[in-house]
C-alpha cells in the first residue's frame, strides 16, 4: 500500500533535501509539499523530484486552515518542518515566528486529529533546550529557549506533544543541531559567509567569535528523519547531533581557509543581545533505540558544501547578499550581521 505524505516547508533546505531523498527513481511514496515560498523557500530545490509521478506541489500557507484541512484529508502521514528559523529575524520582530511555528503547529495538529492522521513528525530544534556550559541535553532535559525563534518553536513543541496526550496523535518530535550543506539560504553562517566571500565581501564576526554549536551535514539529518518516521516510538523525542563543535572562530577560520581568504576579510561586530554560549545534544537514544549515526565526515562535507555554492552562483538567491543587521548591533559600514543557526 502506497504511503501519502504531506511535508510542510518542503521547499526550504532541509525539507526539499528530505524530499528529494524520499523521492528516489524506484520510490513507490506518495510526497504532497505545502510551501508558502517565503524568501527562504526556493521552488527550484525541489526540480530533480518535480517529474516524479508521486510528486505533488501546492503553494500554501499552513496558517490556512481550509488549505490544511482539504491537503491533511489526502495523506496518510505528516512530516513538518515548515517554520520561521532565524534568530535574528525574530529579534527584530517575533510576530512572524509565533503565527508560523506556534499558530500553524496548531493548525497542523488539528486537521491531523480531525482526519485521523497515522503519524506526526515535528521537525524541531536544539536551541529550545537554551545554553549549556558542559555535557550535552538528555531529551528530558528542561526547555530555556532564549530568543523569540526558540521560544516559538519550544512552543510548537508542547503543543504537538500536548496533542499527543489528549487526542492520541502519534507524534514524534526531533530536536537536532545545526545543518550545513548545498541550497542553504544566505543568512545562516556557513553560506552566508562563503556567498560573501566568494564575492569579495567582508564577513562578520559576533563578539569574540567564541560561541560554540554542533554541526552535521543535512544528509544524516534526513537519514535520521526517516528512520523517526518509519521506526521511531509514538510520544517520544529524539535528539540529533553530530559531536563535532566548533566556535564559530573556529568555523571562519576553515571557511576562510575554503575560500582562499584570510583574516582580513573578518569584521568583529557587536554581539546580538541573548546570544547563547553553547549547543550540544545527547543523542544515546536514537544511537540506541535507531541504530542512527551520523556517515558525512565533517571537513570533507565542508569542503564539497563550499564548492556546491561556487559552482552555482546562479542558484545564490537575489538580495541575499547583504541583508539587513541584527536590531541592537549595528555593525560598521558595509558589514551586516550575522547568526550561528
Amino acid at each position: 500500500m502506497t504511503t501519502r505524505i504531506l511535508v510542510t516547508g518542503g521547499a526550504g533546505f532541509i525539507g526539499s533535501h528530505y524530499v528529494r531523498t524520499l523521492l528516489t527513481p524506484r520510490s513507490d511514496l506518495c510526497v504532497t509539499v505545502l510551501d508558502r515560498l517565503t524568501y527562504a523557500g526556493n521552488p527550484t530545490n525541489l526540480d530533480p523530484v518535480r517529474s516524479h509521478p508521486g510528486f505533488h506541489f501546492v503553494p500554501g500557507d499552513i496558517c490556512d486552515p481550509h488549505t490544511v484541512d482539504h491537503l491533511v484529508g489526502d495523506v496518510d502521514e505528516i512530516v513538518h518542518f515548515a517554520a520561521e528559523s532565524h534568530v535574528d529575524r525574530s529579534i527584530a520582530d517575533g510576530r512572524e515566528f509565533v503565527r508560523t511555528n506556534v499558530l500553524g503547529t496548531q493548525i497542523l495538529l488539528d486537521a491531523a486529529v480531525r482526519h485521523g492522521i497515522r503519524r506526526f513528525v515535528h521537525v524541531s530544534t536544539d536551541e529550545v533546550y537554551g545554553s549549556i556550559a558542559h555535557g550535552s541535553w538528555p531529551e528530558d532535559h528542561p526547555l530555556c529557549p532564549s530568543s523569540p525563534y526558540s521560544a516559538s518553536k519550544a512552543a510548537g513543541d508542547l503543543l504537538a506533544l500536548g496533542y499527543r496526550t489528549t487526542h492520541g496523535l502519534d507524534v514524534r518530535v526531533t530536536r537536532c543541531c545545526n545543518n550545513f550543506g548545498p541550497r542553504q539560504y544566505p543568512e545562516k553562517i556557513i553560506p552566508l559567509f562563503v556567498t560573501r566571500l566568494l564575492n569579495g565581501q567582508g564577513i562578520p564576526l559576533y563578539g569574540t567569535g567564541d560561541n560554540t554549536r554542533e554541526w552535521l551535514h543535512v544528509d544524516d539529518h534526513v537519514a535520521a528523519l526517516e528512520l523517526v518516521r518509519t521506526a521511531g516510538r509514538a510520544g517520544e523525542i529524539y535528539n540529533i547531533g553530530s559531536g563535532v563543535e566548533l566556535t564559530n572562530r573556529q568555523l571562519t577560520a576553515l571557511l576562510l581557509e575554503h575560500c582562499g581568504a584570510d583574516w582580513d576579510s573578518v569584521e568583529p561586530v557587536g554581539d546580538r543581545p541573548g546570544h547563547d554560549r553553547r549547543y550540544s545534544v545527547d543523542t544515546a537514544k536514537i544511537r540506541r533505540e535507531l541504530g542512527w549515526v551520523p556517515r558525512r565526515d565533517f571537513r570533507s562535507a565542508l569542503a564539497e558544501t563550499v564548492d556546491w555554492y561556487r559552482r552555482n552562483e546562479n542558484w545564490w538567491p537575489v538580495g541575499a547578499i547583504p541583508r539587513p543587521p541584527a536590531p541592537a548591533t549595528r555593525p560598521r559600514a558595509g558589514v551586516t550581521g550575522t547568526v550561528d543557526r
